[in-house]
């Protein structure tokens, strides 16, 4: 019987030393609005700088700030940090011309939908509009928020007003700053408090706001109260598209590459963060291609179900654009973000999808 115990013991202490080591210790979600696949993985579309085809002020000046010969180079011109950093340290999906397929499940390829799935692992029926109804699904911010050692250290900042219902903030308790809302917080400083300010003075479209305002307030929540789960959620690249502004649309991609590059330098910065944070880069859904479509996305445009993600942090191996059997899926990410923190969303949503596996070392 001792020997049977011993030998139990010496089992499970074996089964203990085989599980991974996760290093993350933190996960920060870096999303952008409707960025399609093609300018991620090809850069800037010729056709589309144009006056009359993508309503470009100045082709010339475009063609001068993000035309290239190859995709290759329109790629890094585009979004330079994405491809030096985060496809060379990490690994990115997405990229249809090279065999790299990531794609929404849930059959609208539209925002609500799309960032439903995305936090909550799974495509409900149920949500089917971008009205303001607070989500009945568990989300993975909820999630964590519950697990011990995240309590009130899980937030997320969004352009798009919609989020605290998508987020159902009233149940979930998650700080949720969205849209013209100002930030209210302890430690509160006047960073902080200008910021509200020229974000309530500067309004342009009813319900969202510029994401520069959006971004330098989560960066400054970042840097005072130190969340070890925060979700960035920006909007301009979809409000330029469907305004038929690819001039604009290409800056604001640019810019929000720009925020990666300060997000993970203001991380790598900080100890509390230094080689224990997961950086997801993401959109929640994709576009339709060529001069008629490029501005639109939804259920009649079929194309537009085709998305991308990128992760980059001390669990993940460099493997650049990863070429999988079957495609990926945007609802992999929520169990994904929990699993790289040690926790398992499908203890608490049996139905999430699993977590992608070539993320994790």
């Amino acid at each position: 019987m001792k020997r049977r115990s011993l030998a139990l013991l010496i089992l499970a202490a074996s089964a203990v030393i085989a599980q991974p080591q996760r290093r993350t210790q933190n996960v920060v979600i870096l999303m952008t609005d409707g960025l399609r696949w093609q300018e991620v993985f090809a850069g800037a579309d010729a056709a589309l700088i144009d006056r009359k085809a993508g309503g470009v002020a100045d082709p010339e000046a475009l063609r001068k700030q993000f035309w290239r010969a190859t995709a290759e180079d329109r790629r890094a011109a585009l979004m330079p940090f994405f491809w030096s950093v985060v496809a060379r340290q990490g690994v990115v999906f997405g990229d249809r011309g090279a065999g790299s397929e990531a794609r929404v499940t849930n059959g609208l390829n539209f925002s609500y939908p799309g960032y439903s799935e995305t936090f909550c692992g799974v495509a409900d029926p149920r949500i089917d509009s971008n009205d303001k109804r607070y989500n009945p699904n568990l989300n993975v911010l909820e999630f964590l928020q519950g697990r011990p050692g995240f309590a009130g250290r899980v937030a997320a900042f969004g352009a798009w007003e919609l989020f605290p219902w998508i987020l159902n903030a009233p149940r979930s308790g998650l700080l949720v700053n969205a849209g013209y809302e100002p930030l209210r917080m302890p430690g509160s400083n006047s960073r902080i408090e200008l910021l509200n300010t020229l974000k309530a003075e500067t309004e342009y479209w009813d319900s969202e706001a510029f994401d520069s305002f959006l971004f330098y307030t989560a960066l400054e929540y970042l840097r005072v109260q130190k969340p070890r789960v925060l979700a960035i959620l920006l909007g301009e690249t979809d409000e330029w598209a469907h305004a038929g502004r690819y001039d604009l649309y290409l800056k604001s991609a640019r810019r929000a590459d720009h925020y990666a590059r300060l997000l993970w330098e203001t991380l790598e910065s900080m100890p509390e963060y230094r080689g224990a944070t997961t950086l997801i880069l993401a959109t929640d859904h994709g576009r339709g291609s060529g001069k008629k479509t490029w501005r639109s996305h939804g259920r009649r445009i079929p194309e537009s179900q085709h998305v991308w993600m990128g992760f980059l942090g001390p669990d993940t191996v460099a493997q650049g654009i990863r070429k999988t059997a079957q495609p990926v899926a945007q609802a992999q990410l929520a169990a994904t973000i929990a699993a790289l923190l040690g926790e398992d969303f499908r203890t608490a949503v049996p139905a999430a999808a699993p977590p992608l596996a070539d993320v994790l070392r």
